[in-house]
């Protein structure tokens, strides 16, 4: 299976652009970097994996008042404009995992034939609530995973923290030119401990210069 894969966090119309449901302030000005990161994904055979918010009202995140911590107002809702993918990361024939329990030697065996892109769907900010994460990753087994989309301080805090526990041999590396907080006090403090973690903090021009059999990085500890 791939070395590297590309791990693109949420890249949705609500949060991407400025008259989404939920935009995350700056994130318009990321679309160059996350454009020139999936076109090199798909022209060197990167594989990207993708999260994708896919709501509906009775969800738990869901709030028409909403903390911003646990809740947030309704967004990225099912078979709405705001829940699709930007153009500018769509995906190649991506493999769609609902966040329903599959049997893992079954999804195995199709992530294993298949031979684009990955998207999980989720309910929630953890991309892990949906079952299906782990056997995939197993699968995949990636020496380097490149981490970039939106939210910092929210979904990508869950994904990164989540792979950090789950995949101990894995270079992490988070792409910080490409993703943006909501809550921009968050944002050191958490760069600073994923760094002291052993996450790499690279810029998008060096992430254009992997390949799927890069190495990059020391090993974390």
């Amino acid at each position: 299976m791939p070395g590297v894969i590309f791990w693109d966090v949420d890249t949705q119309y609500d949060f991407m652009h400025s008259d989404g449901k939920l935009y995350v302030p700056g994130a318009e000005q990321l679309i160059p970097a996350l454009a020139a990161l999936t076109e090199h994904a798909h022209h060197v055979g990167i594989r990207i994996v993708a999260s994708a918010d896919d709501h509906v009202a009775e969800h738990a995140e869901i709030s028409d008042d909403p903390d911003f911590v646990d809740t947030f107002p309704p967004h990225c809702i099912h078979g709405s404009p705001g829940q699709q993918k930007i153009p500018e990361t769509t995906l190649r024939d991506p493999l769609i995992i609902e966040p329903t329990r599959e049997d893992p030697v079954e999804l195995k065996n199709r992530v294993r034939e298949h031979d684009g892109d990955v998207l999980f769907h989720k309910h929630r900010f953890d991309v892990f609530s949906n079952p299906n994460v782990q056997p995939v990753l197993e699968e995949l087994d990636p020496h380097v995973v490149v981490v970039y989309g939106v939210a910092l301080d929210v979904c990508n805090r869950y994904a990164i923290d989540g792979l950090l526990a789950r995949c101990p041999s894995t270079r992490l590396h988070l792409v910080t030119d490409a993703t943006k907080p909501i809550q921009l006090n968050q944002a050191d403090r958490l760069l600073t401990e994923w760094e002291g973690r052993g996450v790499g903090l690279i810029s998008s021009a060096k992430a254009l210069e992997l390949n799927p059999n890069s190495t990059m990085g020391p090993e974390r500890e």
